[in-house]
């Protein structure tokens, strides 16, 4: 391998060594500060460990390959106040409109920053570069985990009623049940019914939009994303062994909700580093509508809710005796089906959960 720090090759006029070392020097201290500008907002704004734990990852990785050159020499041929740039800064430098444009600004930087070391490490080490390449494309999914982590996080309540619920006995009943759950303010109402045809499946589909269409209540296809497409649902929910989260995209467009089933801690990690934009989690409680074979319960809660802020619906068995269970361990979205689809008063189930989930809350 080539001596990094043997820049006298490839017919380098003499002038050109300071000039390169100056150029690696300033882009590994952009790639550095952008860097860690954004691991700062997730670790002390989002308080999420798990993409803090993948920004440090990258951070060891990025000073791991800057090791590999001689910095003692970076620093001797800086030059900041004859840099011409410092001088030089738009107006979009001034502020930051708002998260959304400090994260966007700080991961360009980042980017760019690493393409002109990759570049410009051609010039010396191809391994080097081709390792600033390998950061590089790892910055584009760090973006897209962190950008959908903390926009999900705005797209439901801290304390949100997920009700499943299967299409009734028939389309009257359908409805007049789902305007019960409308009034009730739930947040999610999932459609997931197994034993009806398409066109009748369709049909309920089309008049859960109806009925959430212009309110707070978000709509949800199990697993059916051409349904899901064709009824103008807000989204899909998909399990592990049904589509991934991109091939669900690709189906419904940019805009729409996927949420992705977990039953470990793993899962719920892989599903942040797929973008999901919620997880369901559990089984936590044996449930009377579903049957599984292994119930990761409580456990699993605490583990997800003390890494992974990508909102997250306990699931699973929950109903008002032990929801505040679900809230001690630290998880304030659920997903309901039974005690609410099967209960005489379903408004007054959802306010008795809701009730629990607040009261349990710290921030009550």
């Amino acid at each position: 391998m080539t001596d990094p720090n043997n820049l006298d090759h490839g017919g380098l006029p003499p002038s050109m060594d300071i000039s390169l070392w100056r150029t690696l020097d300033a882009a590994a201290n952009r790639a550095s500060e952008g860097l860690r500008v954004i691991e700062d907002f997730v670790r002390y704004g989002q308080n999420d460990s798990f993409l803090t734990t993948e920004l440090k990852s990258l951070r060891h990785q990025l000073d791991s390959t800057l090791q590999r050159f001689d910095r003692s020499q970076a620093i001797q041929s800086r030059d900041t106040f004859g840099d011409v740039g410092t001088t030089v800064q738009g107006k979009l430098e001034q502020s930051r409109a708002d998260w959304s444009d400090l994260l966007t600004a700080n991961f360009k930087r980042l980017q760019q920053a690493l393409r002109s070391l990759e570049e410009h490490a051609k010039l010396i080490d191809a391994e080097v570069a081709a390792s600033f390449e390998r950061a590089r494309y790892l910055t584009y999914s760090l973006e897209k985990m962190v950008m959908t982590t903390v926009a999900a996080s705005g797209a439901f309540p801290e304390v949100s009623i997920y009700v499943l619920t299967d299409g009734r006995a028939d389309g009257p009943s359908f409805d007049t049940f789902v305007a019960k759950l409308v009034e009730a303010e739930v947040d999610v109402i999932q459609l997931r019914d197994k034993n009806l045809d398409d066109r009748t499946l369709l049909a309920r589909a089309e008049a859960l939009r109806k009925r959430t269409a212009g309110t707070a209540t978000k709509m949800i296809l199990n697993d059916r994303t051409d349904l899901a497409k064709v009824s103008g649902a807000d989204g899909v929910h998909v399990g592990q062994e049904e589509l991934t989260v991109s091939q669900a995209r690709s189906v419904l467009g940019v805009g729409k909700l996927v949420g992705v089933s977990t039953h470990s801690i793993e899962q719920a990690r892989q599903a942040v580093r797929d973008g999901a934009d919620y997880i369901g989690i559990g089984p936590t409680f044996p449930s009377g509508t579903k049957t599984f074979d292994a119930f990761p319960g409580v456990k699993l809660l605490r583990e997800v809710a003390k890494e992974i802020t990508l909102p997250g619906f306990a699931i699973g068995g929950i109903d008002v005796s032990n929801v505040t269970e679900v809230a001690e361990a630290g998880i304030r979205r659920v997903a309901v089906s039974g005690c609410v689809t099967k209960a005489d008063d379903p408004g007054a189930v959802v306010r008795e959960l809701r009730k629990s989930l607040t009261l349990d809350s710290p921030n009550s």
